[in-house]
C-alpha cells in the first residue's frame, strides 16, 4: 500500500484492527477499493470533542489535517449531523480548504446538504416552531429549569441538561414531557448525550447515509459516531452488509454512551482516536 513508499525510518500509524470478522472485512475492502469507499462522520463528539456549551464545540486541532489528507483518496468524506450543515462548516473549519472538494456535510439528519460552499434545505417543520413557543413552561412544570437550556437548531430544538446540578435526573424529569409535547405536534424525541432534541420524524443518521451510499454508488463504508443519534447509521451499515457492501462501525468511545461500543467493530478513545484512524488510514492508503 501507500505506506510502503514512505522512507523507511519514519514511523506510519497503522490501522487499529476490528474485533469482529465483518469489521475486519469492512477495513480490508475500504484498503483494497478507497476509490470506491464512503468515510462517514458524526460532528460532535467523534470530530468535536463534546463540551458543555454546544456553540463552544470545535473538531480536534488535527482533525482538518487528517480529513484533507484522506479526503483525495476516497470517494467522499460525509460529516452526517443533528447540527444545521452551515454551523458544523463553521465549527469545523471546512469552508475553502484545499483538500476537501469531495467534502459533504448532511445537516439535520440529512435534510440539509452543503458541499463546495454551497447549502440545499427545505423549509422547516410547522411543528418547530409551535414547540419552540411551549417549551419554557413545560420545562418549568417539569421542576427541569435550573441548569437546563434551549439550543435553537432551525429544524429542530434541543434541551440540555449538562449544566444542570443533577443532570441525569433533569433528563430523566423531561424525557416524557418533552415526547408528550413533540407528539402533539408531529414531531419525535431523540436522546442523546444529556439531551433531548425535538424534530420531525423520517430524519434520522441512517436514512441520510442510505442515500448518500446509494448516491455516490460506495462499495464500501466506515461510519464513526458516539450518541444514542448514531444508531440509525450504524443499522444502516447493517443493511449495507446484508447488500453486499461491507462495512467498518467505529464507536468514539464514551463512558456516557455504551450501546455504541457494545455494537461497534473498532473503539477508539474519542475524537483524538478519530483523527488518529482517519490519518492512518490516509497514509496506508494509495
Amino acid at each position: 500500500m501507500g505506506s510502503h513508499d514512505k522512507d523507511s525510518t519514519e514511523a506510519v500509524p497503522t490501522v487499529p484492527t476490528p474485533t469482529t470478522p465483518p469489521g475486519r472485512d469492512g477495513l480490508d475492502a475500504i484498503l483494497r477499493n478507497p476509490r470506491r469507499t464512503v468515510i462517514a462522520l458524526d460532528f460532535d463528539g467523534t470530530l468535536a470533542p463534546i463540551v458543555a456549551d454546544p456553540e463552544q464545540a470545535r473538531a480536534h486541532p488535527a482533525a482538518l489535517a487528517a480529513l484533507t489528507a484522506l479526503a483525495p483518496k476516497v470517494a467522499a468524506v460525509t460529516v452526517i449531523t443533528g447540527r444545521p450543515a452551515e454551523v458544523a462548516v463553521r465549527h469545523g473549519g471546512f469552508d475553502g480548504v484545499d483538500g476537501l472538494e469531495r467534502l459533504v456535510v448532511l445537516g439535520h439528519y440529512g435534510a440539509e446538504r452543503w458541499e463546495r460552499g454551497i447549502l440545499t434545505a427545505p423549509d422547516p417543520h410547522p411543528g418547530i416552531a409551535a414547540v419552540r413557543a411551549e417549551l419554557p413552561d413545560v420545562i418549568e412544570r417539569a421542576g427541569a429549569s435550573h441548569g437546563t437550556w434551549i439550543e435553537e437548531k432551525g429544524r429542530a430544538v434541543a434541551v440540555h441538561t449538562r449544566r444542570a446540578e443533577d443532570p441525569q435526573a433533569a433528563f430523566d424529569a423531561l424525557r416524557d414531557p418533552l415526547t408528550d409535547l413533540a407528539g402533539r405536534h408531529g414531531l419525535i424525541v431523540e436522546p442523546g448525550r444529556m439531551v433531548l432534541e425535538l424534530r420531525p420524524p423520517g430524519m434520522d443518521k441512517g436514512v441520510a447515509l442510505l442515500e448518500h451510499i446509494r448516491e455516490t454508488g460506495a462499495e464500501a463504508v466506515l461510519y464513526a459516531g458516539d450518541d444514542l443519534g448514531d444508531l440509525p447509521a450504524y443499522a444502516a451499515v447493517d443493511k449495507l452488509r446484508s447488500d453486499g457492501v461491507p462495512g467498518l462501525l467505529v464507536c468514539s468511545g464514551s463512558a456516557e454512551v455504551t450501546e455504541l461500543a457494545e455494537r461497534a467493530d473498532l473503539v477508539v478513545d474519542g475524537p483524538a482516536g478519530v483523527v488518529a484512524l482517519l490519518r492512518a488510514l490516509a497514509d496506508q492508503l494509495d
